[in-house]
């Protein structure tokens, strides 16, 4: 189970779990889109009047000589593609099982995927591609989900695939005004792999790098160097128009590590990105693990296992060597280096790259130089247990050492002094992996965005990492607290701060209460049922020994990576 991301526009695409067939679509014609390399062909279903396009393209075949590069444009490819059918997934890995950390005593000197995986599903109601945009009374807001793959309702850096998230329920519940959209990109080591090496001959981040294009007519002009994320968010840009999007009103959506990928595009080239590439931002338990500089001993060491594995250590040029490994030979080291790393932990995560990330988050959160005019992020109560060996309690001060491998036995007391009086070992151990790496970040990014932020706490037992996404990603499956009131309300915040910006301008009328932005008095909104299970949403105030064990994290943040 690991951290996840998504991106929305006003009208975005979204990747679903069933595909629909041409010959579903009996009455309503098949639209096809000129993107200028080629001409998508999506499909319509009747039963619910949505439309989708499914595998589009949107960069170069990252393989061969292209492997750890920055994408590239896509080939021009003649007549009309068929988007009907799911894409290849990227290249999956597990995360961590050991009971160790293998990078503490670092010195300071599954079947295959293809890699042909760099695609996008976008879905909306069927009036979006089949009404000529002059006659459209709006564009639709585009709301972009983005996610390097949906394993059990989760994105990650390692694994998952855009087939997990469905996008009909969001295009549905914002009365057909968003469009969703839904990307796959590099993971493991094929998108994140660092070190001074790639850094010389590559792309660092390539997952979320890419090369910026201006497009005249249909010829692309490279500017400078981003990531497979950046590059999707550029085509959405480019062509969500053609798709009855408007490209001024995107909001990125992400969970988990999606929502930690939300955080970097936030972030990214120090708040300046051009042209801005969305407005709004939205984190479902933002995903901050240790980022390291990409020469740091850590990157470095990864690149060495990587090069070791792949029987690439006597070649003359590594680099060289690793793109001409097989992918079965290079995804078995992928998959082994990312199960040898620490319990609940990801090996393969993005770096500092001093041009894309230009310095540690929290850096540039505490300087308020972020892209984006909003932000809404929520966070679940118990977001640690997932990843934690809840067979193996450890004590505090010990399992913060194994977690963060920089810390010494002063940062480990301070650990054992802020969490010792919370219950059980087992319990602080959940409750320093849930506050370290995805709940303290989220108040980290929140505090960037004074006066522009909202912030929710999903609260319905047992609450862990990913419950709350069967609540506005259903799939066509019931949430276990299947009231009709609690789930619009819960549902709508997104959809609504999607199409306004702010949760509290309703699509339509809901149980929520008026929500204060979070700068006001560390307003939160709750979502929680009562024992007599009838919805508790109510306003909260954060907590100050929640807030106090914050700011410890925060100030270890140059030992911890973040």
């Amino acid at each position: 189970m690991l951290p996840l991301t998504r991106i929305v526009l006003s009208r975005v695409g979204v990747a679903l779990l069933t595909v629909v067939t041409l010959a579903q679509s009996q009455s309503i014609p098949s639209p096809i889109i000129d993107v200028g390399y080629t001409q998508y062909q999506g499909f319509v279903d009747t039963t619910s009047n949505i439309t989708q396009f499914l595998g589009m393209r949107y960069a170069a075949p990252p393989i061969g000589d292209l492997r750890f590069r920055a994408p590239q444009p896509p080939p021009t490819e003649a007549g009309v593609q068929a988007a009907v059918d799911q894409p290849n997934w990227c290249m999956q890995s597990g995360d961590g099982t050991a009971t160790t950390n293998p990078f503490r005593n670092i010195k300071r000197e599954n079947p295959v995927a293809p890699e042909d995986c760099l695609f996008l599903k976008y879905v909306s109601d069927v009036d979006a591609c089949t009404t000529p945009v002059t006659e459209l009374a709006h564009h639709r807001a585009t709301s972009q989900l983005w996610c390097g793959s949906m394993e059990e309702g989760m994105c990650r850096y390692i694994a998952g695939a855009a087939i997990g998230a469905s996008g009909e329920d969001v295009v549905k519940r914002s009365n057909n005004g968003v469009i969703v959209v839904v990307i796959q990109y590099r993971l493991g080591v094929f998108g994140f792999l660092a070190g001074s090496a790639v850094k010389n001959d590559g792309a660092l981040n390539a997952g979320l790098r890419k090369f910026l294009l201006i497009f005249l007519g249909y010829i692309p002009r490279l500017m400078s160097i981003q990531v497979d994320q950046d590059f999707a968010l550029r085509w959405v840009q480019t062509h969500i128009s053609k798709f009855g999007g408007d490209p001024s009103k995107v909001t990125i959506w992400g969970q988990s590590a999606g929502a930690g990928s939300v955080l970097q595009h936030v972030i990214a080239n120090g708040g300046k990105t051009e042209p801005q590439l969305f407005r709004g931002a939205i984190t479902s338990s933002t995903f901050l693990p240790s980022q390291y500089n990409y020469d740091d001993k850590v990157p470095e060491w990864i690149f060495n296992q990587v090069v070791a594995q792949t029987n690439c250590s006597s070649a003359v040029d590594a680099m060289t060597c690793l793109r001409a490994v097989d992918q079965s030979i290079l995804q078995t080291a992928n998959a082994a280096i990312n199960n040898a790393g620490f319990y609940g932990t990801f090996t393969t995560v993005p770096v500092v790259d001093g041009e894309f990330i230009v310095q540690r988050p929290t850096l540039s959160l505490i300087e308020g130089k972020v892209n984006g005019q909003a932000l809404m992020s929520t966070t679940n109560t118990n977001e640690g247990v997932d990843f934690v060996n809840q067979s193996v309690p450890i004590a505090a001060g010990q399992y913060s050492e194994l977690l963060f491998p920089e810390f010494t036995e002063i940062q480990s007391l301070l650990v054992g002094l802020l969490y010792g009086g919370l219950g059980t070992d087992l319990f602080q151990d959940n409750a320093i992996m849930g506050e370290s790496i995805f709940i303290c970040p989220t108040y980290f990014l929140l505090s960037a965005f004074k006066g522009r932020a909202w912030k929710g706490e999903f609260a319905v037992p047992p609450a862990l990492h990913s419950d709350d996404y069967a609540y506005y990603w259903p799939n066509g499956v019931a949430p276990p607290f299947n009231n009709t009131d609690f789930i619009n309300a819960f549902a709508q915040i997104f959809t609504s701060f999607i199409v306004n910006l702010d949760p509290n301008d309703k699509l339509a009328p809901t149980i929520s209460p008026k929500w204060d932005q979070h700068s006001e008095g560390n307003t939160e909104m709750l979502f929680n049922k009562t024992e007599n299970n009838q919805p508790d949403i109510r306003a909260i105030e954060t907590s100050l020994e929640l807030l106090e064990r914050c700011a410890f994290w925060d100030s270890v943040g140059p030992l911890i990576g973040q």
